[in-house]
């Protein structure tokens, strides 16, 4: 992967970077905040009913989703251990000029720079009820023994036609496997293939709709 990308501002007026290489987004350019909030707080973290939530995400990139969560688990008062995974971890320089926390408190925006500044492969707690893991590996060759039983699951690569080897049978088999029961797994993408992969591997699916700009989403559970 090129290591150019450019900053870009979204429909929302937030931000997301560019991969010229991929031709790809981090983000929507529809809006990376509202995307973000719809397909993983609203559909996933909100969609869960425990207090004490084991978060992992694929695709740490810029922590827009690792912020967001943070965010509302202190409206609502749930625990997070979030642990993310993330093969190419982008600059304080980049981080330093995405505008994700700039309207937020100093605290917040406070929480946002720990995120990206603690060292990577160690948890750390960023607020009281909220702790994070950094872990830089490459996803499709990860050893999922490191992960604990999972309840949440964030699925942020890029897109399956830019990424292909991140979109396979057996990657989500292991994701169905470190998953609790009852535990759930959200993503931008309803490409068909993908949505039956999720199933071979055991999972219930449901087609949602889509944050602005795109018309469906998936959000996978598992039953034992």
């Amino acid at each position: 992967m090129s290591v150019k990308r450019q900053i870009e501002l979204t429909a929302d007026g937030s931000h997301t970077l560019f991969v010229p290489e991929l031709d790809e987004h981090y983000h929507s350019v529809n809006g990376a905040i509202q995307e973000s909030k719809h397909v993983f707080i609203d559909t996933g973290l909100h969609h869960c009913q425990k207090n004490d939530v084991h978060v992992f995400e694929v695709g740490f990139g810029t922590g827009l989703n690792a912020l967001l969560t943070l965010l509302d688990s202190q409206k609502y008062g749930k625990t997070i251990h979030y642990t993310a995974i993330e093969a190419y971890p982008l600059s304080l320089s980049i981080i330093n000029q995405l505008n994700y926390a700039q309207s937020h408190s100093l605290s917040d925006r406070m929480s946002y720079e720990k995120m990206h500044s603690i060292d990577w492969g160690l948890e750390a707690q960023i607020v009281p009820n909220y702790y994070l893991k950094k872990i830089e590996a490459d996803f499709t060759q990860f050893d999922f023994t490191q992960i604990n039983k999972i309840d949440l699951i964030y699925f942020d690569a890029f897109a399956p036609d830019k990424q292909a080897d991140m979109w396979t049978q057996h990657l989500f088999d292991k994701l169905y496997g470190i998953l609790n029961n009852d535990g759930i797994l959200v993503t931008y993408c309803a490409k068909g293939i993908v949505r039956r992969m999720m199933q071979q591997a055991g999972f219930t699916t449901e087609r949602l709709p889509g944050p602005p700009g795109k018309r469906e989403m998936l959000r996978a559970t598992k039953h034992l």
